[in-house]
């Protein structure tokens, strides 16, 4: 399959798009890449090979902004451990185990969920529950 033309991408079906991605990877697409973000990959992937990609300098400072910020999902938590927040007045208790947190006999694999569920909005678990301050 040659490649195709970077005006071209908008019309690929996503079939051609994933053969286009094999031949120009050769790794398999994330999980639950849409297709809009597959044509960008791809186009982007396209345009870099032809004008010679990054610099390595470049590079190299992209993979140490990457390595500085890199963390996991959820602050080191130690399984059997408590979490415990009052909001509008009902105090909501958090287990950490093994498997995820558990809220009312519940499990959730993020303490973002939870927070969005005893709020009703976004936050970042982990603020919410005290664990991060927020700050870089």
């Amino acid at each position: 399959m040659t490649s195709p033309l970077i005006a071209d991408i908008a019309a690929c079906p996503r079939d051609d798009l994933l053969a286009h991605w094999d031949q120009l990877f050769h790794r398999p697409l994330p999980r639950r890449t849409s297709t809009p973000f597959l044509r960008r990959l791809i186009a982007y992937e396209l345009q870099a090979r032809a004008r010679g990609g990054l610099t390595s300098a470049t590079t190299r400072k992209l993979d140490g902004l990457a390595q500085a910020k890199a963390r996991t999902s959820s602050p080191n938590l130690a399984a059997g451990g408590t979490l415990i927040r009052e909001w509008n007045g009902v105090r909501h208790v958090v287990e950490v185990k093994d498997d995820g947190f558990y809220w009312r006999g519940t499990r959730h694999r993020s303490l973002s969920a939870i927070a969005k569920a005893i709020t009703g909005a976004h936050w970042s678990g982990p603020r919410f529950f005290g664990l991060a301050d927020g700050r870089s």
